[in-house]
C-alpha cells in the first residue's frame, strides 16, 4: 500500500465512514466515521510520500515507532495519540492495515459498545448486576448507562441482556422484554431459579459463581 487511493479505499471499507477535505489545501484528505464524524484517518503527500495519521493506543504507538522507522510521532497532531505512517514501501499491507483498523477502533468504541461486549461475558446459568455490568465495562458509575443501552439492545440473540438484574437480583419490568415473564422464562431456560420476579445472587450472581469474567481488565481498556 504507497498510494492515495489504496489507503483511502481501505478506509472506506469500515462500515459508516465517509471521506472529505476540510481544509482549501485538496492535499489533505480524511476519512470519518459518521456516527460521531470523528476523524480516524488523515491522507496527505509530503517529501515525495503518501502519509497517513492515524490514532494510536498509548500502549501501542511506542511499539509501532520502534518497529518501523517509517512510522513516526503523528505530523501536525498530538503526538501522545496519533502516529504517522510514511507509504515508502517498507511497512508490510498487513501492519499499514491494522494500525488503521486500531484508530477506526479507537474513535469508534463507545460505552455503549463496551456495555454490550461485557454482557456478552456473563455465562449461562449465572446473571450479573447493572452495577457489575458497568465495572466490567469500565466505568462503575454508569449504571444507569447499562439501563439504556440494553433497554435498545440492537442483537438480543447474540448479547444476553436478560441475564442483567438490579442490585436486588430483581427483574426488569415487563417493557424490557416485549411481554410479562419474558425475562423470567430466559432465565430459567438457563438453568436460573426465578421466585417472586427474584435471583438469587448468592447462588446465580456472577460473583458468587467465583467467575472472573466479570473482573476482565480487557474490558476496561
Amino acid at each position: 500500500m504507497i498510494t492515495r487511493e489504496a489507503a483511502l479505499e481501505f478506509g472506506l471499507s469500515f462500515q459508516n465512514t465517509y471521506t472529505e477535505r476540510p481544509f482549501r489545501d485538496q492535499n489533505w484528505q480524511v476519512v470519518r466515521a459518521r456516527e460521531n464524524k470523528k476523524i480516524f484517518l488523515w491522507i496527505y503527500e509530503r517529501n515525495g510520500y503518501v502519509n497517513l495519521n492515524v490514532k494510536a493506543d498509548p500502549k501501542w504507538r511506542d511499539f509501532w515507532r520502534s518497529a518501523y522507522e517509517s512510522v513516526q510521532a503523528g505530523y501536525h497532531q498530538n503526538k501522545e495519540h496519533w502516529n504517522t505512517i510514511i507509504l515508502n514501501g517498507t511497512v508490510p499491507d498487513k501492519d499499514i492495515k491494522r494500525m488503521i483498523s486500531e484508530s477506526y477502533d479507537l474513535v469508534t468504541y463507545s460505552p455503549t459498545k463496551k456495555i454490550y461486549e461485557a454482557v456478552k461475558q456473563i455465562p449461562k446459568g449465572c446473571v450479573a448486576t447493572y452495577g457489575q455490568v458497568a465495572e466490567m465495562a469500565g466505568n462503575p458509575r454508569m449504571s444507569r448507562a447499562v439501563g439504556n443501552a440494553l433497554h435498545k439492545n440492537p442483537d438480543p440473540e447474540h448479547i444476553p441482556c436478560y441475564r442483567v438484574v438490579n442490585f436486588r437480583g430483581e427483574l426488569s419490568g415487563a417493557f424490557a422484554f416485549g411481554g410479562k415473564d419474558v425475562q423470567k422464562k430466559l432465565l430459567e431456560a438457563d438453568g436460573i431459579e426465578v421466585v417472586n420476579g427474584t435471583v438469587d445472587l448468592k447462588k446465580y450472581g456472577l460473583a458468587q459463581r467465583d467467575d472472573k469474567l466479570w473482573k476482565n481488565k480487557n474490558l476496561q481498556q
